[in-house]
């Protein structure tokens, strides 16, 4: 049923063409899932805490991009999708707190695998709807096998919270088509609120018990 869908959306080359191109797309999701890997791995045995709860991954299949190229009037064809869609091969990184992200994201500029070409801080401005996230575009290298192309990984960071936020607005939003009623938009809205006052409440807990335990250590120094 894909494929019969597809064909009336991609002439047979364009397809080729496309799947072709989702190859490139996948080698450069695979190094910033490498450089993110070590990152955790780094965390996991050299660091007291790990800030990264867990890593997600995807690659939009050949439907979805039919679909995004639709909805923005763009026309069918692999070099439309390579030139106007940011997001075919995207990472998900759900951090503890917010001032995690803002970490993750200063070790992310630093790294020498790829570059930043583009940054949205949701969290700082938030959306209208309640959105949080921190958004950024990618360009990885594929090397001269791939006659020296580059591709594009977008890469988000959220907290558990957030997550869990922007996962249930998704779900309705697709319900009714994008279009949400004005009275349950407000009610997500207010649960954005509530949910980015527990994230503030959860980080003060965390800070206090730091705190307590940095305590506990130097009582024990001194002999009490």
């Amino acid at each position: 049923m894909e494929k019969d869908y597809l064909k009336t959306r991609f002439e047979p080359e364009e397809f080729e063409k496309l799947k072709k191109k989702l190859v490139r797309y996948e080698c450069a999701l695979d190094v910033v899932r490498t450089q993110l890997s070590n990152l955790n791995t780094y965390y996991n045995n050299f660091e007291a805490i790990n800030p990264i709860e867990h890593i997600k991954h995807r690659l939009k299949s050949p439907e979805s991009i039919a679909g995004k190229l639709k909805k923005k009037g763009l026309p069918d064809t692999a070099e439309a999708a390579d030139e106007h869609l940011s997001d075919i091969a995207g990472i998900r990184i759900i951090c503890s707190y917010a001032k995690n992200i803002y970490e993750i994201v200063e070790i992310i500029k630093s790294q020498e695998a790829y570059t930043v070409v583009s940054e949205k801080d949701y969290l700082r401005n938030v959306k209208k709807t309640g959105y949080r996230s921190y958004h950024m575009i990618v360009e990885v290298p594929l090397g001269h096998l791939f006659g020296e192309e580059t591709c594009r990984v977008e890469i988000q960071l959220r907290t558990s919270a957030m997550d869990f936020w922007a996962t249930l607005e998704h779900k309705v939003r697709y319900k009714y088509d994008g279009q949400i009623p004005e009275q349950l938009s407000g009610e997500l809205q207010n649960c954005a609120e509530q949910i980015h006052a527990l994230d503030e409440r959860m980080y003060l807990i965390h800070k206090v018990v730091d705190m307590i335990n940095q305590s506990e250590v130097d009582i024990e120094k001194i002999g009490y």
